[in-house]
């Protein structure tokens, strides 16, 4: 019986329930709380090194009005960094291959920086959709195009984070099926080809952490251009 390569990204169901709800939390049970002491242990002060500098590196060119975003910014970044690692562990789900989860996150997200700067600076914001200069005739269309453009930007944010994992999950299982495919004809070949799984597993735990952090750098992005 043949089984599409695809089937991996269905969300699984046990008993009827999708199991995509415990795999969304999952990530809160390996993050480490601090504790009152005064000093915390190697791990806890390595998490929280990480995400001081991170954050620190994601709002340096943010005015003192979008710092209020850090905290959300941050968990979000998070959030799909230990979902996007996750997934690559055997038998388990990731569900930032679902496009419906990825757009859930960044249309809001996106929609908020909107809001954001139709209410604090609406003159700005709207200037973003004319530049300064642009000749008379070309302003009907440059009004279009950027306004397309604007309402784009969600659409990307999820399609990228999704075509990303999905690419790099599915060459992973079609590159393990022809390493056990050649393993009893050509052992040589099964050998080179289980090499270069193992190399494309590292590169696919690069473009985990990549993207949950591009996710976020380009929402610190648009929240830029409306503070």
């Amino acid at each position: 019986m043949m089984i599409s390569f695809f089937d991996q990204f269905m969300s699984p169901t046990l008993l009827g329930l999708p199991l995509i709800i415990p795999a969304m939390f999952t990530p809160l049970l390996l993050l480490l709380t601090p504790t009152k002491q005064w000093l915390n242990n190697r791990l806890t002060t390595l998490q929280s090194w990480a995400l001081l500098n991170i954050t620190k590196q994601l709002f340096i060119p943010i005015n003192n009005a979008g710092q209020k975003w850090a905290l959300i910014l941050t968990t979000l970044m998070t959030f799909l960094l230990t979902i996007n690692l996750l997934g690559l562990l055997p038998y388990t789900f990731t569900p930032t291959t679902q496009l419906s989860l990825n757009m859930a996150l960044a249309v809001p997200m996106w929609l908020s920086t909107i809001i954001l700067g139709m209410r604090t600076q609406p003159t700005t914001s709207l200037g973003h959709l004319l530049p300064e200069g642009t000749p008379t005739l070309l302003i009907p269309p440059l009004i279009i195009i950027e306004t397309i453009s604007l309402f784009i930007r969600p659409l990307a944010l999820g399609v990228r984070l999704t075509a990303n994992l999905t690419a790099g999950h599915l060459l992973i299982q079609l590159i393990s099926t022809a390493a056990l495919v050649l393993m009893t004809m050509m052992p040589t070949l099964a050998a080179l080809t289980t090499l270069v799984l193992l190399l494309l597993t590292l590169l696919e735990v690069a473009v985990a952490m990549i993207q949950a952090y591009v996710f976020v750098l380009l929402l610190t992005l648009y929240l830029q251009e409306n503070t």
